[in-house]
């Protein structure tokens, strides 16, 4: 089945980046929200990756969060480790700093670098499942991929 030109981007990513055994895949279900992409792939809410973008409200730096579906971030914790305030941008900002919209932002291949920060709760499972360029489309790999593709480093968010 031939992928939307976002899924492809993504899929296309993973390959450049010597991946190319993860598959990108589009349902018919919305996977939007972390709990739409679990009942979408029948996993825990906690095997979703959710990517969140702030910006630091000093520097302008984008920041990718990509933490468990299960958890909330708490902000104060990742300020203090940061050592600047976090603000939460709109989707023309998400747009414009990694390529995709709001609900299909996937952890890499965005349109600038983002540092990559991983919520340590993800590393539990052994399979988890990423957002891929849409809304409908996600692509499966082990937390230890996840580390390996994004460069990313794990910070307590929770």
């Amino acid at each position: 089945m031939k992928l939307s030109s976002s899924a492809q981007k993504v899929q296309d990513i993973l390959h450049q980046k010597g991946f190319s055994h993860l598959r990108v895949q589009e349902l018919s279900a919305s996977t939007r929200t972390a709990q739409e992409a679990a009942d979408a792939v029948g996993c825990t809410v906690g095997q979703i990756v959710k990517s969140l973008i702030f910006r630091g409200a000093i520097s302008g730096q984008p920041y990718l969060l990509l933490v468990s579906g299960a958890n909330r971030v708490d902000t104060h914790r990742i300020e203090a480790d940061l050592g600047e305030k976090l603000v939460k941008p709109d989707g023309d900002y998400v747009r414009s700093v990694t390529g995709f919209a709001i609900g299909g932002v996937p952890p890499v291949g965005h349109a600038q670098h983002l540092e990559a920060l991983i919520d340590p709760d993800l590393l539990q499972y052994e399979r988890i499942y990423a957002a891929a360029g849409t809304p409908f489309a996600l692509f499966g790999l082990s937390p230890n991929e996840l580390l390996a593709l994004t460069g990313g480093r794990i910070m307590q968010m929770t």
